[in-house]
């Protein structure tokens, strides 16, 4: 297995876990992610993860419909916490030592998020979910992940979702829409392409960590991003279409 990254930060969607439900945790998604994931831990690739809570609770819409933002947010975070155990759960099943750190203190069921503690965790082999968020509402988990990236040093961010990278139109509505294989960061920013949100961009522009989206639902689509094979869009290289 030739491996291209050797510290890799992976972040989930929470509607990622979902597979066909309308909402809630597929069993059968979380065990095939952890499956993926421990393939990789066996072959000696540090693995962080953030995941997300859409598939439980999502801010945005809770603030839409009329609750405080701030107050919905915290709810959001905690739903991520929920899915970061359920894939703690699914690892450890499958023998992969897993520890899960937020960033709100919940030292009943999670670690608090300690930097050096998560890179010591990573260097000794272990899977780090980590969990809550940021900690601060009004910040996505996709900012969340470019932040935990940067702070462990990982060479490459790698965002799972259903699609197959990133496109110059919605592909679910465009048969036409073409897919692009290599953009900078400043062609996402300027064209505002949803790839991620535009702080996560910069600070993964700041940082010079480049993104990998990809389809998570194709089964050995991780170990394929690990080796560094072009299955999605990589953020960070040169700009196909300036």
């Amino acid at each position: 297995m030739g491996i291209t990254y050797r510290r890799v930060l992976l972040k989930i969607s929470g509607e990622a876990l979902m597979g066909d439900l309308s909402y809630g945790i597929d069993p059968a998604v979380v065990t095939g992610i952890a499956q993926e994931v421990s393939e990789i831990v066996a072959n000696g690739v540090q693995v962080a993860i953030v995941v997300g809570g859409g598939n439980i609770f999502r801010g945005v819409k809770g603030a839409a419909a009329g609750m405080d933002r701030a107050t919905a947010d915290y709810i959001g975070m905690i739903a991520t916490v929920m899915n970061a155990m359920t894939l703690q759960d699914a690892l450890e099943q499958l023998g992969v030592k897993t520890r899960v750190q937020t960033a709100i203190a919940m030292q009943e069921v999670a670690e608090p998020y300690i930097r050096r503690r998560a890179m010591r965790h990573l260097e000794k082999g272990r899977v780090v979910v980590f969990g809550a968020g940021s900690g601060n509402p009004f910040f996505t988990t996709d900012t969340t992940a470019a932040l935990r990236a940067a702070e462990i040093n990982a060479e490459v961010l790698f965002k799972g979702t259903k699609v197959d990278g990133v496109y110059d139109a919605d592909p679910t509505h465009n048969p036409d829409a073409k897919r692009f294989q290599s953009l900078t960061y400043s062609h996402v920013l300027t064209h505002d392409l949803k790839v991620m949100d535009s702080t996560a961009i910069s600070l993964c522009k700041d940082n010079s960590i480049p993104i990998v989206v990809f389809d998570m639902s194709v089964p050995g689509n991780v170990k394929r991003a690990v080796m560094g094979e072009p299955i999605g869009t990589i953020v960070g290289g040169f700009c196909e279409v300036c």
